[in-house]
């Protein structure tokens, strides 16, 4: 078959696959990709105690199977995440029953979800004495003078708000107080730093700068404002992931309901903006789109989707913009394939990231099957697969790649 021959063979093919998954779910292979996904990962890592360590990129993929389990009731998923938080919390218990652990970062605390999860699900006390501790490690955390958590305790990161601190300790903070009776303390203290961090990030164009040092003393933050220079994409997409799970428990009274959500839709207003047109997918470095060195990431491209389609569900910005995320979703799949070996592959998933410049964004690493790529493509697959299933691929829809 000639190569012209053989291109339009594969574009029918890719056509006649994406229609078969529009028609709805009736029509859909059975094996869906969040199962795809998490299976896969199990077979590369079938020991929980082998996964690593206490790690907030590891908790967000470990978060997102937990949402597979919930739809599936496979129990081989929970398993694997009791067998992961065993492996670290049980050695840190002491004779006398008390868990030895410190909170010097943000970072730390979001694997503390988890903690919640199996708690929920066990109802095993030493789950929830491991979580008292991160709770409690709010009560002495040090802040900005209007109330913002620093990123983290160390010289280094003093007085500085970076846009994935939300997302690390805020959604912990507001679950555990909603199991264990301090709503009105642990909402009020999400919507604080929720606006408190956006009051510092927040552009005029609506997107959101990655952090802010109140004291003006590192070197990328910006003589005047103190912010940092570039929108780099994961911070946004830690942000808003963080707005439309903190609403979803907020009473509809709270007084700062409203702007948390004209804060949301300001923002997702920019990501329609700054998506890409050829691919639906957002770039590293957000609104550099025309630079040859930029580059498409994926688990940002997976936050977004997944934030704009709840806000659009729950009514807090228009309809219009579920076809933003329909695009997003569309463009996320086009970096998963599936191997040889029949294991799916998600790439061009940005590695753990600090605050720089533009040269140290673009030349970051693109791990394949990075957690912070593979979590936030859960997060997003079981929304839709929840919610919008004639948009759900299917591994059967998926291209080999070899």
């Amino acid at each position: 078959m000639k190569p012209r021959r053989i291109c339009a063979v594969l574009i029918l093919v890719q056509v006649f696959s994406f229609a078969a998954v529009a028609a709805g779910p009736d029509q859909m292979p059975v094996r869906d990709m969040s199962k795809a996904v998490v299976d896969s990962q199990l077979t590369r890592t079938p020991d929980a105690a082998k996964f690593g360590g206490w790690g907030y990129a590891k908790a967000l993929y470990l978060i997102g199977q937990y949402e597979v389990y919930k739809r599936t009731g496979d129990k081989r998923y929970l398993d694997f995440i009791k067998g992961w938080i065993d492996s670290i919390i049980d050695p840190k218990f002491q004779a006398d029953g008390t868990f030895k652990a410190s909170v010097t970062n943000l970072d730390t605390i979001q694997a503390a979800n988890l903690l919640l999860v199996l708690y929920k699900e066990t109802h095993d006390d030493k789950y929830k004495r491991a979580a008292e501790v991160y709770r409690h490690g709010f009560d002495n955390y040090p802040r900005t003078s209007d109330g913002g958590f620093w990123h983290a305790t160390g010289e280094s990161r003093a007085h500085q708000l970076w846009g994935d601190g939300v997302f690390m300790g805020m959604p912990f903070l507001v679950r555990y107080g909603k199991m264990f009776g301090e709503e009105k303390y642990t909402q009020d203290e999400a919507v604080r730093q929720l606006l408190t961090y956006g009051k510092h990030l927040e552009s005029n164009v609506g997107l959101l700068y990655h952090a802010y040092d109140e004291s003006g003393k590192q070197a990328w933050a910006d003589p005047v404002t103190h912010h940092s220079a570039y929108f780099w994409c994961r911070a946004m997409g830690w942000y808003a992931m963080t707005s439309v799970d903190i609403l979803d428990v907020l009473p509809k009274n709270h007084p700062g309901r409203k702007e948390i959500i004209a804060r949301l839709e300001r923002l997702i207003k920019a990501f329609e903006r700054y998506q890409d047109p050829k691919t639906g997918l957002w770039f590293q470095i957000v609104d550099k789109g025309d630079d040859p060195n930029n580059w498409l990431e994926t688990s940002s491209s997976s936050m977004y989707t997944y934030a704009i389609s709840v806000a659009v569900k729950r009514g807090y910005v228009s309809k219009k913009y579920q076809k933003v995320a329909d695009r997003g979703y569309k463009g996320v799949m086009s970096k998963v394939s599936v191997g040889d070996d029949g294991l799916t592959n998600i790439a061009d998933i940005c590695e753990g990231t600090n605050v720089a410049d533009l040269a140290y964004y673009y030349a970051r690493k693109r791990p394949i099957n990075d957690p912070h790529g593979l979590g936030a493509f859960l997060l997003m697959n079981e929304e839709y697969q929840h919610n919008t299933p004639a948009m759900s691929i299917t591994v059967d829809n998926i291209k080999t790649r070899r």
